[in-house]
């Protein structure tokens, strides 16, 4: 394709076509050929929000993570409803037509799972990049009554997780280094773990804690869990206790990590919600009903230290340190 913004015709056919608004929010003006802004009337009685992330797009697993990571961020807030995004493409010069219309169709499908709707954005081609890197902002309204404000966190809550650590980052793993693994592990437990970036979402554990009245949330993303623990505990002014044998994680997760010598407590973990909350047993027990496990793995604690104990060893949080995954050269070639 041409350097610059793609033609009006490549717009129309491969991009504008391929959008499918939802009806969760009414548009007034929305995507559209020289459309800079999109206009949207939230209801009323709503506070707004918004996330931004972006990432280099190699195929269309890399599309699925970038797009659940916003939902995932605006969950923790109270947004598991609704969500408006604004989408920006920027595409290497050999990029052909049909690609970018095979992208943008993916992304219409992702968006359709998550209730999400493309508002607009923009596509430019860049002699610069030779990999398509993709922006999302997501922009949504909370009710009130579902806002999660950070803030509320005190000593004495229960520290809840739910699902497994490290789902995002083994689902990775499994899928790069399949050929490597495929020497040890059966091939089940390879497709196991490649399976788990299909639990991803963190939206209806979310919209489950809000109605349980928790007082925090935090998506276990970028880090693992020690950095997302050390997120929660730094920005409430606060200390933890954690139960390392009470971590939730996959055994799938554990034989992958040890074959590369990766650390699961510090690897990529969509997919997995810190919930803080007076009475977390009670918290689990609801999640139970929604199908969705979760376990009380500590509690909040008075002072900043951040401690991790398991059986008879103590030990203290380091600040957050690279992601796992960046040690796996094969994700990067």
């Amino acid at each position: 394709m041409k350097i610059g913004k793609v033609a009006e015709s490549v717009l129309n056919r491969s991009v504008l076509k391929q959008i499918k608004l939802n009806q969760g929010m009414k548009m007034i003006d929305g995507a559209s050929v020289g459309a800079d802004c999109a206009i949207f009337e939230p209801f009323s009685g709503e506070k707004m929000c918004s996330s931004m992330q972006e990432s280099l797009i190699r195929d269309k697993d890399d599309l699925y993570r970038l797009f659940h990571r916003v939902a995932n961020n605006l969950a923790c807030v109270g947004a598991t409803k609704s969500v408006g995004v604004m989408v920006s493409l920027l595409l290497p010069e050999e990029m052909e037509e049909q690609d970018l219309q095979t992208y943008t169709k993916e992304m219409a499908i992702i968006c359709k799972s998550l209730n999400m709707n493309i508002m607009g954005g923009q596509t430019n081609v860049s002699p610069d990049t030779k990999q398509m890197h993709v922006a999302v902002t997501g922009i949504a309204a909370i009710p009130d009554s579902s806002l999660c404000p950070h803030g509320k966190v005190l000593p004495g809550q229960d520290i809840v997780v739910s699902k497994w650590i490290a789902l995002e980052g083994t689902a990775l793993v499994a899928k790069v280094g399949r050929d490597r693994l495929k020497e040890r592990y059966p091939l089940y437990l390879i497709d196991e773990g490649e399976a788990m970036k299909q639990q991803m979402s963190i939206v209806p554990e979310a919209a489950v804690a809000i109605t349980s009245k928790v007082s925090g949330m935090h998506d276990v993303s970028e880090g693992g869990i020690f950095r997302a623990l050390w997120e929660v505990a730094q920005r409430a002014g606060v200390g933890l206790n954690v139960d390392l044998k009470k971590i939730p994680i996959r055994q799938e997760t554990v034989e992958i990590c040890e074959f590369f010598q990766l650390n699961p407590y510090e690897m990529l973990s969509g997919g997995s919600l810190i919930m803080i909350a007076e009475d977390g047993e009670a918290l689990v027990e609801a999640l139970a009903q929604a199908q969705i496990p979760a376990t009380v793995i500590g509690k909040i604690t008075e002072g900043h230290d951040r401690v991790v104990t398991n059986e008879d060893e103590t030990r203290f949080l380091d600040r957050p340190r690279t992601d796992e995954i960046y040690k796996m050269e094969e994700l990067w070639k």
